[in-house]
């Protein structure tokens, strides 16, 4: 299966600048024309697309309220009006579930990260067993190269990465932290990024050897620390809330959305995506 990061591909033409008055069209061609170039590049070898979607309700931040804690400061000072952004990309969504013939996972309580996870489990099991194409640029994903058949592509670098130690990549994560998602490393405090003119403690070389070794080696608060990342960012062996995890594969493999197939055409043409029409073919 092709599993698409959905944040990926309908960030992107708002980053560009599309979020103006108007542009709604505009955004919606290049989500759905992301979605057709990948499944033509890759469906002979892996299958059929899987949208997934960031949902509300982040069991993240109900254990560390910490978590992408400057991501609405940032937005709130943007130009772009995210508001509008997100009414579009929302809207977008919607109608992928309604007129698409692709499964789209989109689960109260869970990031996109979450529900992709929980699928390349799903496929370790007995008799569900597929390759996998994650079609992100998020290097979270580097991890879940554990996994055999899981491979990823990067739209922001234009080609597969490959993880060579994704094990050790993991690690390492998990000691040095995520800024972008407002974990810090093991040595700082957890309102590192919140605080004005706060910084990181220094994880040496040599301290970050020790912790691989023995994430104890340093103390309690730092092992506390440690345990505070691994829930933020491992995701070979998720925190992710059980009747989350559950409501994820259930969503999965309950939708049938193939009987979509006909509503495509009228869709696109209701949509004035001429452009579109004349590849349908790489839609269904």
């Amino acid at each position: 299966m092709i599993l698409i990061d959905y944040s990926g591909i309908s960030i992107a033409p708002v980053a560009m600048g599309h979020a103006h008055h108007g542009d709604e069209n505009l955004i919606r061609h290049m989500i759905l024309n992301s979605i057709r170039m990948y499944r033509k590049k890759f469906k002979e070898q892996y299958g059929e697309v899987v949208i997934v979607a960031d949902a509300g309700g982040n069991w993240r931040k109900d254990v560390y309220p910490q978590y992408k804690g400057k991501r609405k400061t940032s937005r709130d000072e943007s130009k772009i009006d995210w508001d509008e952004a997100f009414r579009i990309i929302n809207m977008v969504l919607q109608e992928l579930k309604d007129e698409f013939p692709y499964k789209v996972i989109h689960e109260w309580g869970c990031e996109a990260d979450d529900a992709i996870a929980e699928i390349v489990h799903h496929t370790q099991k007995f008799g569900n067993y597929e390759e996998v194409m994650i079609v992100s640029a998020d290097k979270d994903f580097r991890q879940l190269q554990i996994f055999d058949n899981v491979s990823q592509y990067s739209p922001m670098l234009k080609k597969v990465v490959k993880e060579e130690h994704p094990r050790t990549y993991l690690a390492e994560h998990i000691l040095t932290g995520d800024t972008g998602d407002g974990v810090p490393n093991v040595l700082s405090d957890d309102d590192t990024f919140l605080v004005e003119g706060k910084r990181q403690n220094i994880l040496s070389k040599k301290k970050k050897e020790s912790l691989l070794e023995d994430p104890k080696a340093l103390g309690e608060a730092v092992y506390r620390n440690y345990q505070r990342n691994q829930m933020m960012i491992d995701l070979v062996n998720p925190s992710t809330p059980e009747d989350v995890r559950k409501a994820i594969i259930n969503s999965f493999v309950s939708q049938d959305p193939y009987k979509n197939k006909g509503k495509v055409l009228p869709y696109l043409i209701a949509k004035n995506c001429r452009n579109l029409i004349d590849v349908i073919q790489e839609f269904i």
